[in-house]
């Protein structure tokens, strides 16, 4: 029995890709192809596949059919985060999502599911991610004020909704926490967030995040051990499709 995660399969199946840079990067050419066969060469019936957002380009749950299929016929047990490209999941509907797919799919969003002693917790998340001005040499001298005022609403929005699942899991009995994002848990100019300070403050082990594509932008968050806390990108393009073990 093992833990594993990947995240942003950006599935599309029945919708159109919108992300042009997708279509260009060579690593997305067939990438459903790599997921499927790392997937079934790794994972077994008793195993947990958590998800870290990014399901699918789809604009509401019919559009999206196909690609919660492929999601459903990868083996063991699945578990959806809510990435911002998830147009067919409203946060307020989840309970309704849960009833809808279970037993095949399970769905992390103010609640949790247990893994062996674990409470598997999370949410979306969200962090500022500019407009940030530069100067010639490339060196951030500024943002927009008015967005980052924006995102600070955001990030408390979600922190309460992580706080909901932290609180569910500890009234459950849960001591022992996996954390789980789709947005990277700090910004490029941050060292800590409301994040990172509830992952301390509930001791839990490790926090895996993803949203964060291409070379460029896999060191914009906090990665490996900080204050006792193991931080790990799980984006499907930086494991290269391979779901990354995260307990035995």
């Amino acid at each position: 029995m093992a833990l594993y995660a990947i995240g942003d399969l950006h599935l599309h199946f029945q919708s159109e890709v919108k992300a042009k840079g997708q279509i260009k990067d060579r690593i997305w050419k067939n990438h459903e192809q790599k997921v499927k066969k790392y997937c079934e060469e790794l994972i077994r019936p008793e195993d947990t596949l958590v998800l870290a957002g990014d399901h699918s380009w789809g604009r509401n749950l019919a559009e999206c059919e196909a690609d919660l299929q492929f999601i459903m016929d990868l083996p063991g047990r699945k578990i959806l985060l809510r990435g911002n490209h998830d147009m067919f999941w409203d946060a307020k509907k989840t309970e309704k999502l849960n009833e809808l797919f279970a037993p095949r799919l399970e769905f992390l969003q103010n609640n949790f599911f247990a893994y062996r002693d674990y409470a598997l917790v999370g949410t979306k998340g969200f962090c500022f991610e500019g407009p940030f001005y530069l100067n010639r040499r490339g060196q951030i001298i500024g943002w927009d004020e008015e967005q980052e005022a924006h995102a600070a609403k955001l990030i408390e929005r979600e922190a309460e909704r992580l706080r909901c699942s932290f609180e569910a899991a500890k009234t459950a009995g849960f001591r022992k926490f996996i954390l789980f994002l789709h947005y990277p848990p700090t910004n490029i100019l941050e060292v800590e967030s409301p994040f990172t300070a509830m992952a301390e403050e509930y001791g839990a082990e490790q926090v895996l995040y993803a949203h964060c594509h291409g070379e460029s932008r896999f060191a914009d968050s906090i990665l490996g051990e900080k204050h006792g806390i193991r931080y790990s990108l799980v984006s499907g393009d930086f494991l290269k499709w391979k779901p990354m073990k995260v307990l035995d």
